[in-house]
């Protein structure tokens, strides 16, 4: 990359200041009985009767506390003289394998020493049904449709992709993820533009055809804590998620600035969010014509990949330049088979590679024609779109900051400190 690096090496990096952003921190500190009560409802755990065998889902998204919400479920079920089981309910994530989920369920520590019950995982599906509206054929686990009852666990949030009553939640953990690698091909492989109707018509025929007795909702604050936790039956699941998916849109966090000409992202990843990096707040969506918001960034520039993510790079096609260490990480075999089966190849589409961070930051700001003032850029760095509180911006962005009541002042400017490789950390 050496004609590269000539090209760049006297672009300057700005000076950083480290801010907080604060937001509504709101929390629930009693989880385990939180759940118990949601689920201690006549309507709701009353279903449940000895002896049946109970499938508690469980997905691929980094909810906090997933698995002690989870054994919390799986407590009650017993408790009911019931037989509970976890199954893995993420569609295609985990490289589209009963291996890949079962390793996801791991690293959130659901396991069955740590649940005390079975942790299912297998991509086998059965019909179900068939949707009222279009007629299409519905499928979901093998496993959870032989159970005698289904309770669904899963987060309320924003999707990432399309706008409607039911976005990410309930109603698409069951339409996507019990549907595992053939469910979700089914609702991707059509248009985008349906997508909102088709996970409500999934979700619904599920609903009517499947032992499904209801679940657990969660909403998270800003600070990925625990908002709120509600006990949905079927029926509440259709009139309720609305009105908690519209609560999520509230709590969630956000770049406190409208707009930036860089921002750089420290690292994406699938337990992130299912496109690497929350659109919600990166502002680069899949499908822009059918979703809008965060912050407008001209460039975007990711260093590098989670742990959790296991080489699923997913997302790394809306970035414009990454870094070597990234690609080096990159597994194809993790990441190809989600925008096989979600047909967003261009999430997969790998941006200008550079040898480290610093030339990584540098060919961004030296691209950025649209910026107001070219001597003094705006940039924004994340560590990555779940944990925004505290963040650095550059000082031409100080008088934004001091102006805004909700933003404080943490350092005085500085130099951003890379290593001998060029490398922040």
């Amino acid at each position: 990359m050496k004609t590269i690096t000539n090209l760049i090496e006297n672009v300057p990096i700005p000076r950083m200041v480290r801010v907080r952003e604060n937001f509504d921190r709101t929390c629930i500190h009693e989880i385990p009985a939180t759940i118990l009560r949601e689920l201690d409802r006549e309507e709701l755990g009353g279903r449940i009767l000895p002896g049946m065998k109970i499938a508690i889902t469980c997905g691929s998204r980094g909810i906090n506390h997933n698995a002690l919400m989870a054994r919390a479920m799986v407590d009650f079920v017993k408790s009911r003289g019931a037989e509970p089981f976890i199954v893995a309910a993420m569609g295609s994530h985990g490289g589209a394998t009963a291996e890949g989920q079962l390793q996801i369920l791991k690293d959130y520590g659901v396991t069955e020493e740590a649940m005390g019950c079975p942790v299912k995982s297998c991509m086998d599906t059965v019909e179900i049904g068939v949707t009222e509206k279009r007629h299409q054929h519905v499928r979901i686990d093998k496993n959870a449709a032989e159970a005698d009852g289904i309770l669904l666990f899963n987060r309320i949030k924003p999707h990432t992709s399309f706008r409607g009553p039911y976005e990410s939640g309930l109603m698409k953990m069951m339409a996507i993820g019990l549907g595992k690698q053939v469910g979700a091909n089914a609702l991707h492989s059509q248009s985008p533009a349906i997508m909102h109707e088709l996970v409500e018509e999934y979700g619904r025929t599920i609903l009517k055809n499947a032992p499904v007795l209801g679940g657990i909702a969660v909403v998270e604050n800003a600070y990925d804590e625990t908002y709120l936790i509600r006990g949905l039956t079927p029926q509440e699941i259709i009139d309720e998620e609305p009105k908690l998916k519209e609560l999520s849109y509230k709590t969630i966090a956000h770049l406190l600035f409208d707009k930036c000409d860089v921002l750089v992202v420290d690292q994406i990843g699938k337990n992130i969010s299912g496109d690497g990096m929350d659109p919600n707040i990166s502002g680069r969506f899949v499908l822009p014509q059918f979703c809008s918001g965060g912050i407008a960034a001209e460039k975007v520039v990711i260093l590098d990949l989670t742990d959790e993510t296991h080489g699923n790079a997913q997302g790394i096609g809306l970035a414009e330049v990454t870094t070597r260490r990234l690609f080096n990480k990159m597994n194809l075999e993790m990441t190809y088979p989600t925008g096989v089966t979600n047909t967003f190849l261009h999430l997969m589409k790998i941006p200008m590679i550079m040898d480290n961070d610093r030339e990584a930051m540098q060919l961004a700001l030296c691209c950025c024609p649209e910026a107001e003032d070219q001597q003094n850029l705006k940039m924004i760095r994340i560590r990555n779109t779940a944990h925004i509180d505290e963040i650095e911006i550059s000082e031409a962005l100080l008088p934004l900051a001091k102006a805004n009541p909700n933003i404080e002042i943490l350092s005085e400017p500085y130099d951003l400190k890379f290593d001998r490789e060029g490398n922040l950390f």
